[in-house]
């Protein structure tokens, strides 16, 4: 059996499947029911591994053993791997998340925040600042910032960020409204974006502006996050958003947006 490592190493990322299990797998879909042995000699897999391997493929539903002897296996047809994959997936990331939502409250958690008290008793204020790369990255540190506002949040993006800020900070959104937290946005916006932000105006005070391309993020005039690029021209990859915990620049900043906000037309409902 020759299989290209590239599909291998496509399988093994889509399937959480190790190398050994990817080999023994696509052997047994070519041969349909197998032994642990023949199965080993196709895939080129230890025999001392081969049992285990078969073992593990058999707990994810990909195989299943044969009644009778010699020991053979049964492979089970692609689409119901798939479904199964995907149950096995969802059950043991539901699990791992019931796992770390019973942190809340324990000793492990309450170690976790003295140790992190302690030590940033060392950090200079000119050291909490760092760099993110990749999107999911950029707004996962943007909902944490988001999410201990206290005073006010000001946000400044383009039109198609505000689409996906919103996406992401929409329940932080309605938590800091309840909680009294100013929120201005400000984001270029054509009229089929003014329309697709009504529901923004719930929470946040919304205006349109078309001389300011710029990309960044002010939580109670003290932690400050800019984008280095233009959406528009970058992958979701590969962008870069600067996290700088300032007062000094950060109320700066919003002293010189505050003066461009208030020339501004503002977004009614």
């Amino acid at each position: 059996m020759i299989v290209k490592e590239e599909f291998l190493n496509s399988l093994r990322q889509l399937f959480s499947l190790n190398l050994y299990e990817v080999r023994i797998w696509t052997a047994l879909l070519s041969r349909g029911v197998s032994t642990a042995g023949e199965l080993s000699d196709i895939g080129n897999v230890p025999r001392s591994r081969a049992y285990d391997v078969l073992e593990s493929l058999e707990k994810k539903g990909f195989v299943v053993m044969k009644l009778g002897k010699p020991i053979k296996y049964i492979a089970v047809e692609p689409g119901e791997v798939v479904e199964r994959a995907k149950k096995f997936l969802v059950n043991a990331a539901n699990h791992k998340v019931k796992k770390l939502t019973a942190l809340k409250g324990t000793d492990v958690l309450n170690e976790l925040n003295v140790l992190h008290k302690q030590g940033i008793q060392f950090v200079e204020p000119t050291d909490l600042s760092g760099a993110l790369r990749g999107r999911h990255n950029v707004y996962t540190h943007l909902e944490t910032m988001v999410k201990a506002a206290e005073n006010s949040v000001v946000l400044v993006t383009s039109a198609k960020g505000l689409m996906r800020k919103y996406e992401v900070l929409k329940p932080e959104f309605e938590k800091l409204k309840k909680k009294g937290v100013a929120i201005r946005v400000a984001a270029n916006l054509t009229k089929d974006g003014v329309n697709s932000f009504k529901d923004l105006l719930k929470y946040a005070e919304v205006k349109n502006v078309n001389n300011l391309n710029a990309r960044f993020a002010i939580v109670d005039g003290k932690d400050l996050m800019f984008m280095v690029m233009d959406d528009n021209d970058v992958h979701p990859t590969y962008d870069v958003g600067v996290w700088v915990k300032t007062p000094y620049f950060a109320q700066a900043l919003t002293g010189m947006f505050n003066a461009v906000w208030d020339g501004l037309p503002e977004v009614k409902k």
